[in-house]
C-alpha cells in the first residue's frame, strides 16, 4: 500500500465525522447511533440525506453547503475515495456532513426504519450482466424501504442511457410515483442549483459529448417488488475507473 494511502487512512481515523465499519465490527458491536444520528451526532432534527456510492464526496458536500437545513452522509467502502470529501468538509468545519466507510449493503445496519429521508445515487456503475449488483433493482429497493420513510425520495443522476432506461422501467413496473425525469438534463429549460453540481467524472463525460440523465421517484412501503421484463440495448463504452470511457468499445 502506497505511502499516500496510509497517510489518508490515519487521517480517516482521526476526522470525528468519519465512521468506518466492517460486517466483522458490527457482528462483536452493533452501530450504536442507529437510529440516534439526529439526537447523538447532528444535534439536531433536520432531514436525513444519503448519497450512496459518493466517491470522493463531492455531491455530498456540494449538497451540505447549499442546504444547511438538511444533514447529508455520504457511503462508500472505499477509505482513499471518501478522504477527499471528509477533508474538506472537516476544514470547513461543516456540522451538517458526515461520511461513512461501508458496504451499501449493510446500511440497515446502520439506519433505522424511517431514518432516512432521501436517497442520492450518483453515476453508479450500471452493472449490465448483474442486476443483483445494480444499486436501482429491486432487491437495494426492497433494502433502502427498511431505512427511508414512507414515500422518501430516491434520486437517480448517470450518464448511463442502459441505467436510466432499466431504472425508468424499474419505477413503472412498480407503480412509484416519478417526480422528474429527463433523458439529458443540461440541454433542458430544468435550471436547478442541486442538479447543476457537477463531479470531476461527471465533466469528463460532459466534455465526451455524454448526455446527463436523472430520475425522482418516490419509494413506498410495499413489500413486493418486481424486476422489469424488458429488454435494454447495452452501452457502447466503459466506465471511467475501469478501462476510460469510449464511444468505440463495446460492453
Amino acid at each position: 500500500m502506497g505511502k499516500n494511502k496510509l497517510q489518508k487512512f490515519a487521517e480517516m481515523e482521526a476526522f470525528p465525522h468519519v465512521f468506518q465499519h466492517t460486517s466483522a465490527d458490527l457482528l462483536q458491536k452493533p452501530f450504536e447511533m442507529r437510529g440516534q444520528w439526529r439526537e447523538q451526532f447532528f444535534k439536531n432534527d433536520n432531514p436525513i440525506v444519503l448519497e450512496l456510492g459518493c466517491g470522493k464526496g463531492e455531491y455530498t458536500v456540494a449538497l451540505g453547503k447549499l442546504y444547511p437545513d438538511k444533514n447529508f452522509i455520504g457511503i462508500d467502502i472505499k477509505g482513499a475515495r471518501i478522504w477527499t470529501g471528509a477533508r474538506q468538509s472537516h476544514e470547513a468545519a461543516m456540522r451538517n456532513v458526515a461520511f461513512l466507510r461501508t458496504n451499501i449493503e449493510m446500511i440497515n445496519r446502520f439506519f433505522a426504519q424511517g431514518e432516512v429521508d432521501e436517497i442520492w445515487l450518483t453515476f453508479p456503475d450500471p452493472q449490465m450482466k448483474k442486476v443483483r449488483k445494480r444499486l436501482t433493482a429491486t432487491n437495494f429497493m426492497h433494502l433502502y424501504q427498511q431505512i427511508v420513510k414512507p414515500n422518501g425520495i430516491v434520486h437517480l443522476k448517470t450518464d448511463s442511457n442502459f441505467m436510466f432506461i432499466y431504472t425508468s422501467e424499474m419505477v413503472k413496473a412498480n407503480n412509484f410515483n416519478v417526480l422528474f425525469s429527463n433523458g439529458d438534463l443540461y440541454h433542458s429549460d430544468l435550471q436547478d442549483s442541486i442538479l447543476s453540481i457537477q463531479t470531476y467524472y461527471e465533466k469528463q463525460w460532459l466534455d465526451r459529448g455524454l448526455t446527463i440523465k436523472y430520475i425522482k421517484f418516490e419509494l413506498p412501503e410495499k413489500a413486493e417488488l418486481v424486476e422489469p421484463d424488458v429488454e435494454i440495448e447495452k452501452d457502447s463504452y466503459r466506465s471511467f475507473n475501469r478501462n476510460q470511457r469510449c464511444n468505440t468499445t463495446p460492453n
